[in-house]
């Protein structure tokens, strides 16, 4: 007989409340290895006493074979000369260390499994129906977290007790509810209310859970809004195919072009809407459920057929998103929206229920308060959200993910650091982002963690939401950062609140670390790819300010962890007027031609947006560009985007960040779908005379050439959808140009122009045409909901 050993693994990573206990106790008795589990700070420990070669097996099994939602980043063993006495296989309960750092992985909530949906689908189980039902492979997680380890009573569940039935399974390990914290059932769990809203704003109550379901139905289908509660918040509701509601909701909103997503019952009901490859359906039906970008399909081409032929389109409401052809979609990822679907059967439209610029809304008495004027009811419960998280925005572009809004199903999004610069206990980095599409990050042991978004930091309310959110990862981890990252922008909010840290816990001044916004932008790709060697990024935005007090977004750099040098980008142009012109594009447009042209030529061009300010405004912003008075030079292509779009008269004003490149995207798109590419007399060139580094296209020349050519074959019905394909296809050559250069250096696309899927796809296909490597985005948000993960990568390799 073998004599027996003993060992201690601890595991880290995302390890607890995904059923890894249940699975350590199955594996373990398979094995007949005596021993226990638990969780704690440092993940899960499991002590082990048995035969070495089955220990062997128990450990690459666990390696190989996890639980569906585990990710495991680190398995460390350790040989015990000494046996303990144990008799069994146990699962201890959960502890946690008041002197240690949390060093576990906080898991992001799940949509619901196959499992659980045939229990609420099974009139025999007692499961059915029930809007709560979850197991440890599904279900909320983060959302609902108030502290480590993650235990019932640590989160929105302690005050829901179980019942006898829903406590056998929680306690046995045979079970797939074992320890699943939220497990609930309609005898012991929270429950839906039914609220409408009258005449007078006040709310009137239905508690009947058995009603509230159905009474939301009614309303949504006789036109209404109802504000439903998710996981990590509400969402606006109304018919998709109903154009009046849509319509509605836009108006008691104030959200008048900007895309609503739509939640579809299934994907065959997904395909009668939008049209997409294999790779984006796989995206759209994963765990995550995010809201997936994918083209609109058209009325009666390619729809839906019965088994006699027939077409039957679903006739979705043209307010959805105008002017574009995209349309984001996504699926029930909760039981409730499943059995809300269920008795729909058709799309709606599902939105973040908040005020303009504001954080998703979580609590039910503030969609009272705040937005009883643009609901018609509340299908709400009693289970608190604890974290609010909105819903995860993603694209497909060549086959690779795209992330554009970092949420649930992905974030917190926690990456395990594959190097020893924050070891040292003492060294924990916190880096706090920028103004818009803020997400805060955090470096400790071997983690690096990125919030959920929080939003654009323009308001009280978002500023309060950004505190809450910091609160929150301080406290799960009992994290005091020893150095903090933020960006250059003295006025940006999370660059106040560092400085502020900085004052009032006395960090010293070399602890406080500011950095360039599209030299993080690079870095924040790099960060994915744990890569410090040198790279070419390409940085392409709305703004950040530059380290000449300019607004930069056309950087083409070389950079490393340690600093950057810009080989390339577009010339400066003015903003008449500073921060007005980005809302108001028609002046950017004019600071363009105003380069190129008198101001009579310029009145006389057939620019509605320019004829529509009248000559008297617009000599007046002819004298202030003259003057340099009240402008900020620039050299943003996403403010090229917003010119063109001015001058091919597709918007007036900015009606929401990024419509001028979705609209322009758009028309390049069908001009390529329905046309033969015919070249146009236009070219982007360099600056006059320009012999060394860096590079400057000629951003000025560039839209007037344009401009001109727009008036030029004005008779062409083609003409404005080619500018947008050339317009498009000139910058993805002169980036070219410039890869050529260093074929030997990894390549990066980021920013928030990038989002713009032909330009991408065009650089990609030129990158592999040229046998070049590109370094994909991943699970980080491309635009600046990726920005603190690349100051948190500068910041841990400039720990002085």
């Amino acid at each position: 007989m073998k004599p027996l050993q003993q060992v201690t693994i601890i595991v880290k990573g995302i390890v607890q409340g995904v059923g890894f206990r249940p699975f350590v106790f199955r594996l373990a008795h398979q094995l007949t290895l005596l021993g226990s589990v638990l969780n704690n700070h440092l993940g899960v420990t499991i002590v082990l006493q048995g035969n070495s070669e089955l220990i062997e097996q128990f450990i690459d099994k666990l390696a190989k074979s996890p639980p569906p939602l585990a990710r495991i980043d680190a398995i460390e063993v350790t040989r015990q000369a000494q046996l303990s006495l144990f008799d069994q296989f146990s699962i201890i309960d959960s502890h946690a260390a008041t002197d240690e750092h949390a060093n576990v992985a906080i898991s992001a909530d799940m949509s619901i499994c196959r499992d659980c949906l045939n229990d609420i689908n099974d009139p025999q189980n007692r499961h059915y129906q029930y809007p709560f039902t979850n197991c440890t492979n599904c279900g909320p997680r983060y959302t609902i977290i108030n502290a480590l380890p993650y235990d019932r009573c640590n989160t929105a569940m302690a005050d829901f007790e179980m019942c006898d039935d829903c406590h056998a399974a929680y306690i046995n390990p045979m079970n797939r509810r074992y320890h699943a914290q939220p497990v609930s059932c309609p005898h012991c769990g929270p429950q839906l209310t039914f609220s409408v809203i009258n005449a007078r704003a006040e709310c009137l109550y239905d508690s009947s859970m058995l009603m509230a379901l159905e009474q939301a139905v009614e309303m949504i289908n006789r036109g209404g809004i109802v504000a439903i509660k998710g996981l990590g918040g509400f969402h606006l509701v109304c018919d998709a195919t109903n154009n009046d509601a849509v319509a509605a909701l836009r108006q008691r909103k104030q959200r008048l072009a900007k895309p609503l997503a739509i939640m579809v019952t299934n994907l065959a009901q997904a395909k009668l809407c939008v049209s997409g490859t294999e790779t984006e359906w796989q995206v759209l039906t994963s765990p995550e459920k995010p809201i997936t970008l994918m083209t609109k399909r058209v009325d009666g081409k390619d729809n839906g057929r019965d088994n006699c032929g027939n077409i039957h389109p679903i006739a979705l409401s043209p307010l959805l998103a105008p002017g574009i052809d995209r349309l984001g979609v996504f699926l029930p990822y909760t039981p409730l929206h499943h059995l809300l679907m269920q008795r729909l059967h058709k799309p709606i439209v599902a939105t973040s229920a908040n005020r303009s610029g504001e954080p998703i809304i979580g609590n039910q008495a503030e969609i009272e308060q705040h937005l009883s004027h643009v609901v018609d009811g509340i299908l709400g419960h009693n289970r608190p959200i604890i974290n609010a998280c909105d819903d995860s925005v993603v694209q497909v572009i060549d086959g690779q993910l795209q992330v554009i809004r970092l949420a649930r199903g992905y974030a917190p999004l926690a990456i395990n650091l594959h190097s020893p610069m924050l070891s040292n206990s003492k060294n924990s980095v916190l880096a706090v982002g920028v103004q818009q599409k803020n997400t805060v990050a955090f470096g400790f042991a071997d983690n690096l963690i990125v919030s959920p978004h929080i939003g654009d930091l323009f308001t009280l309310e978002t500023e309060q939401y950004f505190s809450r959110s910091l609160a929150t990862f301080k406290r799960l981890y009992d994290f005091s950062p020893s150095h903090i990252v933020h960006d250059n922008h003295p006025q940006y909010a999370p660059t106040q609140w560092a400085v502020n840290y900085q004052s009032e816990h006395r960090l010293l001044p070399s602890h406080c670390i500011g950095i360039q916004h599209h030299f993080a932008h690079v870095l924040s790709v790099m960060a994915m790819h744990q890569c410090t060697e040198q790279v070419l990024g390409f940085s392409f935005d709305g703004t950040g300010l530059g380290d000449d007090g300019t607004l930069w977004g056309s950087e083409v750099m070389l950079a490393d962890v340690h600093g950057f040098t810009t080989v390339a980008h577009f010339s400066s142009f003015k903003l008449i007027g500073g921060e007005q012109a980005i809302k108001h594009p028609v002046r950017i447009l004019l600071a363009l031609l105003f380069e190129q042209m008198s101001l009579e030529q310029v009145l006389s061009l057939p620019i509605a947006a320019i004829a529509d300010l009248g000559s008297k405004t617009v000599t007046n912003l002819y004298q202030l560009w003259r003057n340099n008075s009240h402008c900020i030079e620039c050299r943003s292509v996403g403010r090229l985007f917003d010119a063109l779009a001015v001058a091919l008269g597709f918007i007036g004003s900015s009606q929401y960040e990024g419509q001028a490149g979705m609209m322009i995207e758009t028309a390049a798109n069908a001009y390529y779908t329905e046309s033969n590419i015919e070249p146009l007399s236009v070219t982007l060139n360099t600056l006059y005379d320009q012999e060394s580094l860096p590079i400057q296209w000629h951003s000025s020349d560039f839209i007037t050439q344009l401009v001109n050519c727009a008036v030029e074959y004005s008779h062409n019905p083609l003409i404005k959808k080619q500018i947008c394909w050339h317009f498009i296809n000139m910058i993805s050559q002169q980036l070219d140009s410039v890869g050529q250069q260093y074929p030997q250096l990894p390549q990066v696309f980021c920013g928030g122009v990038f989002q713009n899927k032909t330009l991408l796809s065009q650089c990609i296909d030129d990158c592999k045409r040229g046998q070049r490597q590109i370094l994909p985005s991943g699970h980080i948000p491309i635009n600046d909901g990726g920005i603190a993960l690349g100051q948190l990568w500068y910041g841990i390799h400039h720990m002085a």
